[in-house]
């Protein structure tokens, strides 16, 4: 993977400064606190490997000064001294340490980070010397771990000599390989790009990422999505692209997407009421399909809150069907699954939340 990552490095900056065909990066990497080199037995060998060692680093740095190929730096730092680009596609807000549990156990099993994150210099900032252009759940995974009885990490970074227009062009080819990163991020990241890089021109962006142009359209249409919509989504990376782009495409209509918007709201106060209680949240398919079916037709009622709360096995357990003002109407499915101790729970959770919006049941 780190070769991958160098190759595309390479070849972006390839893009910007042409090189020789036969050229190579050569990793140098430099440590702030170097262990002692590893002792070799035999005065014999190692003075033939000194020599070796030597003439192959003296090789090297002769190709280096003659441009025959291109050095690339590698740094350990400290992840303090290192923030975070403002070109990043990842909604910070988002990253916990539970979504880069498995980059954290990764990185103690391995005995260290082993893909290097991308970053290039700052200046006039007293509190910062780099910033990451690619590699923020590796930045946030090595700065808990130093805050969390690893204080010896430190970061593996590569050092590159970039425009921001390049920086995003880089970190959008990582960020294609990467699941972890959703459509909707990436969607976003394309759009405040379109207009800080490419002067508003898709076509010109289109060209510059090697992208079609009809992918790209749909990609500026999905993030057109509001906030108030994506709060229905525990997981972003259940709106998928294709869904992405229908939903904005819904929300063109005034009166719809004021019904879609509603609905947003009534399906996060449901997953807040059933994260109270540790159940899971609705399914990304479950709240898509009930955005889509959401109707502009008029309802009367005191509030609009509808919860849907799920037991262990994800079904089901209390709902709110409405909320008039009669009264509010609650369905107890069959088949739940839930005990009695969940049901009052349950119970309890969404008289709570009803009351927190507005409805008065004394």
């Amino acid at each position: 993977m780190a070769r991958k990552q160098s190759d595309y490095l390479a070849g972006l900056l390839a893009d910007e400064a042409p090189a020789p065909a036969e050229s190579q990066a050569i990793p140098l990497v430099v440590e702030d606190d170097p262990s002692p080199a590893p002792h070799i037995a035999g005065p014999a060998r190692a003075s033939n490997r000194a020599g070796l060692s030597l003439l192959g680093r003296e090789n090297a740095l002769a190709r280096a000064a003659s441009g025959e190929v291109r050095q690339v730096t590698q740094l350990l730092i400290n992840p303090a001294r290192v923030r975070l680009w403002a070109g990043n596609a990842r909604i910070q807000e988002r990253l916990s340490v539970e979504a880069v549990q498995d980059l954290i156990d990764s990185i103690l099993a391995e005995g260290g980070q082993k893909v290097p994150v991308v970053v290039r210099h700052v200046s006039g900032d007293p509190d910062y010397d780099y910033e990451v252009i690619a590699g923020t759940r590796r930045h946030f995974a090595i700065s808990w771990l130093r805050a969390n009885s690893y204080p010896e990490m430190k970061l593996l970074a590569q050092v590159a000599d970039l425009d921001d227009e390049a920086a995003f062009r880089l970190a959008d080819i990582e960020n294609r390989a990467r699941k972890d990163v959703s459509d909707i991020e990436r969607a976003r990241n394309y759009a405040a790009a379109l207009e800080a890089h490419y002067g508003g021109k898709a076509v010109r962006m289109a060209e510059r990422l090697k992208l079609s142009k009809g992918w790209l359209s749909k990609m500026l249409k999905a993030a057109t999505i509001p906030d108030a919509v994506l709060s229905a989504f525990s997981d972003l990376s259940e709106l998928t692209l294709n869904p992405a782009y229908a939903l904005a495409s819904a929300l063109d209509d005034h009166n719809r997407a004021q019904a879609i918007v509603a609905e947003a709201g009534a399906i996060a106060t449901s997953n807040a009421a059933a994260s109270a209680i540790a159940s899971p949240p609705l399914a990304g398919a479950v709240v898509l399909k009930r955005l889509m079916d959401a109707s502009s037709a008029p309802r009367v009622r005191v509030a609009d809150t509808r919860i849907e709360i799920a037991g262990q096995f994800g079904r089901p357990i209390l709902a709110v069907k409405s909320v008039t003002r009669q009264g509010v109407t609650l369905h107890l499915p069959t088949g739940g699954g839930a005990s009695d101790e969940q049901l009052q729970k349950a119970l309890q959770t969404v008289l709570e939340t009803l009351r927190q919006n507005g409805v008065s049941l004394a």
